[in-house]
């Protein structure tokens, strides 16, 4: 016992429901250093109005001495290993709606999602039981396979497809992987302007997609004459009546390049910035610029971005089947992409025929921008928080008001 008279028992500086053991002799220990985690609280302690005699309060100490003891020796002996839970972002699904939408029966089932992104680390118990179609565009994998840097295209997946743990937002929806990035040298995940366009292509030609989801982005200036190669291959897709959901682009603050990235910058793609769970715009969520090459300017309801939505210190699924949790539009782009398809599998007529338009693709949007405001007001759009914050049951109630496309 002389042992632990100097124990000092700590909160963890980011969670102060963790409570650890540290030896004060240690070099370096009060630099937030932290020796093995030795209890667990559930709930904040708080202080209990009554008054004890000395007697009590030496008894009391002698007892939490006691108790530290053991819990030292459970700890060094190994005695007993508990595994928490990891965390979840459920606020963000019960925040947008999406919770209320699935409690009508919705699930995503028959809608065609294809995701453009770095792969897919599919090993992971979250996609237990699920079958997916992958598309190799950087190695030419036959199965799926993560290319990216903190598996990117895993994480996003996650959001939209976890099947336990935390039920993603449209779990049952058929779905396509495209790889078309990879993590380079720097440890960015890039890919090139010509494979992400083809990827694009494939989601339409091979794939036959209603939503195609970009959690990516390139530079765009206002001002070009020709339009990339993606660029040109959303703008057919679009045109055709497929969905595009796109990052508006991490680059928001003093570094703000003044548009959202290419191509969420095409019309008619819903571009979808981020928001933390109070509603407050992530500081790294990218302006919009409602001017258009030749000087014209964009109409409702096709102002960038047109929405944010859960972007913040997301948790979803990362490689050796850990949870992980990230920041960005990429992640808020999963959301909207996974409300849109409830929403399509409600409304099927909404979905891409080989006869469909833009049209329809149009009134979609037009239900998105009144869905962000009330039933006697105008919706307004600001050029970083867009027309908006995600709400998934007033979106739903105002396709159903769509008479005709």
């Amino acid at each position: 016992m002389d042992e632990l008279r100097n124990v000092e028992y700590l909160p963890e500086p980011h969670e102060p429901t963790v409570v650890s053991a540290v030896d004060p002799s240690i070099a370096g220990y009060q630099d937030e250093w932290r020796s093995g985690v030795t209890g667990w609280l559930p709930t904040i302690v708080r202080p209990i109005g009554r008054t004890y005699r000395p007697i009590a309060i030496f008894s009391r100490a002698f007892a939490l001495a006691l108790f530290a003891a053991i819990l030292l020796l459970i700890w060094r002996f190994e005695w007993l290993i508990i595994e928490l839970p990891p965390p979840k972002s459920e606020w963000a699904y019960e925040d947008t709606g999406i919770r209320e939408l699935q409690e009508m029966g919705l699930d995503g089932s028959g809608v065609n999602v294809c995701m453009v992104d770095t792969g897919i680390d599919f090993s992971h118990s979250a996609f237990e039981g699920l079958t997916i179609v992958f598309k190799d565009f950087v190695g030419g994998s036959s199965s799926p396979i993560e290319y990216g840097a903190i598996a990117h295209g895993t994480l996003m997946s996650g959001i939209l497809l976890s099947q336990n743990h935390q039920l993603g937002a449209a779990p049952s929806v058929n779905f396509a992987m495209v790889a078309a990035l990879k993590e380079d040298a720097n440890g960015m995940n890039t890919g090139e302007e010509t494979i992400v366009a083809d990827a694009i292509r494939w989601c339409d030609e091979v794939f036959d997609a209603d939503i195609i989801s970009l959690s990516l982005g390139g530079m765009h200036q206002i001002d070009e004459e020709v339009e990339s190669r993606s660029v040109s291959a959303t703008r057919q897709v679009t045109d055709k009546g497929i969905f595009v959901v796109a990052a508006a682009g991490n680059d928001g603050g003093a570094e703000d390049d003044g548009d959202v990235s290419s191509p969420g910058n095409v019309p008619r793609v819903i571009t979808v910035g981020a928001h933390d769970r109070l509603g407050n715009v992530w500081v790294n969520s990218s302006l919009g610029n409602q001017s258009l090459s030749g000087g014209s300017n964009r109409e409702h309801p096709h102002l960038k971005p047109e929405i944010t939505a859960p972007g913040v210190q997301i948790v979803s699924t990362g490689e050796q089947n850990a949870w992980y949790s990230s920041s960005g539009t990429s992640d808020s782009t999963v959301f909207v992409t996974g409300v849109l398809a409830l929403i399509l599998q409600d409304h099927p007529q909404f979905r891409h025929s080989s006869t469909s338009t833009g049209e329809c693709l149009d009134a979609v949007k037009m239900a998105l921008m009144r869905s962000t405001a009330s039933d006697d007001e105008q919706p307004q759009h600001d050029s970083r928080s867009g027309y908006g914050t995600l709400n998934a049951a007033k979106w739903l109630e105002e396709v159903g008001k769509i008479s005709s496309c």
